[in-house]
């Protein structure tokens, strides 16, 4: 049985760090990577809109799994703020979390994002007219990557790493145990090709890893309180509505509390000139959006996400269930995501083709023309009505007749796993880090507590 100093498990931004900041500063350790998915170079989704139009179950989903994690193709937005992206800084402190996320960012910009933007918040005017229509804008800057760097990154990086630590691709890891029943004794971690032990284990699996998560903290009696679940659509306007707050912000982070119940949306995940896209979670085929910083590969329209936070008390327990039952509903009307024009929603009746057709925005994502009000729960879509009408008076046309909505969003959040000041969990030496903790939400935040957990490891 082979032995290893340090065992990451998962190579998103999380594990990437990690492994990074120990061959920096313990370049001795023997550690290894274990990944589910592919290398960067063998992750490609097959839905091309033509020969294939949607998604086609994959063994393991090229957008959510393989070096980089479900980041890989996202737009590559490095958002360094406390304000949101998760709560690193109950756990090390703020002043910690904002250094660690600005180290991440000089790591991203030495390894190709030179070239890119650092957009920020402060002083803007916008910060004025959200306050004066009831919307909150919060504080940020963003280094905006765009897919198309956000690859380059991860590729030098791994180019970096690879003879340094090693990656074990396609490797699923069935069971983490105590070696010898003892965390003192170090950890067993059993994959389709044998056991191997390690001295500690970092553990880095993302949202995707959600489930297998949960079994994890449960074999190994690791207390875990449940997360919220946000769910919602994904707008698809004319890029010149919102261009006067993408001009000068990039990514807005735009929070409203609804009249009617109170409840927060917020907008998440903007991509100006980008494009919707379809991704798979644990079989589950939900919408998302990429956007790029080569103007060639960029669109005439803007998307974001419109969520709603949903938070369970006693007795329900599982988010997550709560979050994919939505989106089920929405895959067996649709056979994956819907979309729907905002003028067909407000006058209920469902899209058709022929209506999104002869509408002004041209859909980039080849989805089912449906009726959203069949799959989301009415509380949730009067709240996403409610906030495309604030946000009109910020940005008028927003809540125009063809804007699209595609259905359904789904943001799942890991159980949030009992972790001390270390991010280390009750076994002394495991850690936990990254979205598949509960205590991230962002590459900023994951790629940061990788780096924490690393120099903890390190002294």
């Amino acid at each position: 049985m082979g032995r290893y100093d340090v065992i990451i498990i998962g190579a998103g931004p999380g594990g990437i760090f990690a492994a990074y900041e120990l061959s920096q500063k313990a370049p001795e350790l023997k550690v290894a990577v274990f990944e589910a998915g592919n290398p960067l170079e063998k992750r490609r989704c097959p839905i091309d809109g033509k020969k294939v139009k949607s998604c086609i179950n994959c063994k393991t989903c090229a957008i959510m799994s393989g070096f980089g994690g479900a980041g890989a193709f996202s737009d590559g937005k490095y958002n360094i703020t406390n304000d949101f992206g998760g709560t690193l800084y109950e756990y090390i402190g703020k002043e910690a979390a904002l250094d660690l996320m600005h180290y991440v960012d000089e790591i991203n910009v030495r390894y190709g994002g030179e070239e890119t933007k650092m957009y920020s918040t402060a002083g803007t005017k916008f910060k004025k007219l959200c306050m004066q229509n009831k919307l909150k804008l919060l504080d940020a800057s963003v280094r905006h990557l765009g897919t198309d760097i956000n690859y380059v990154v991860l590729e030098n990086m791994f180019k970096e790493l690879k003879d340094k630590v090693e990656f074990r691709f396609n490797c699923h890891v069935d069971k983490i145990e105590l070696a010898g029943g003892r965390a003192e004794d170090g950890y067993k971690i059993t994959t389709k090709d044998g056991a191997v032990e390690c001295d500690k284990c970092i553990v880095s699996v993302g949202r995707s890893g959600s489930k297998w998560m949960e079994e994890v903290c449960e074999s190994l009696d690791i207390p875990t309180k449940s997360n919220r679940v946000d769910i919602g659509v994904r707008v698809e306007i004319p890029a010149v509505i919102f261009s006067h707050l993408t001009d000068e912000l990039y990514e807005s982070k735009i929070v409203y509390r609804t009249e009617k119940f109170e409840d927060k949306v917020r907008t998440f995940c903007m991509n100006p000139y980008g494009i919707v896209v379809n991704e798979n979670t644990n079989g589950i085929v939900t919408v998302n959006g990429h956007s790029y910083e080569d103007k060639e590969k960029q669109t005439e329209n803007t998307n974001f996400a419109l969520l709603v936070e949903k938070h369970f008390s006693e007795p329900f327990k599982d988010s997550n269930e709560y979050g994919e039952s939505i989106a089920r509903l929405s895959n067996m009307l649709g056979g994956g995501v819907l979309v729907q024009r905002f003028g067909d929603l407000i006058r209920g009746r469902r899209s058709t083709a022929k209506r999104i057709e002869e509408g002004f925005v041209r859909p980039t994502l080849s989805a089912e023309p449906g009726d959203l009000s069949l799959v989301l729960p009415k509380r949730i879509l009067d709240g996403i009505i409610e906030m495309v009408y604030a946000l009109d008076k910020i940005a008028p046309g927003t809540a125009n007749d063809d804007t699209l909505l595609y259905g359904v969003e789904v943001k799942f959040y890991n159980m949030e796993v009992k972790l001390d000041e270390h991010l280390e969990t009750k076994h002394k030496g495991l850690y936990v880090i990254g979205d598949g903790s509960g205590v991230t939400h962002s590459l900023s935040h994951a790629s940061a507590s990788g780096v924490y957990v690393a120099r903890e490891i390190t002294g």
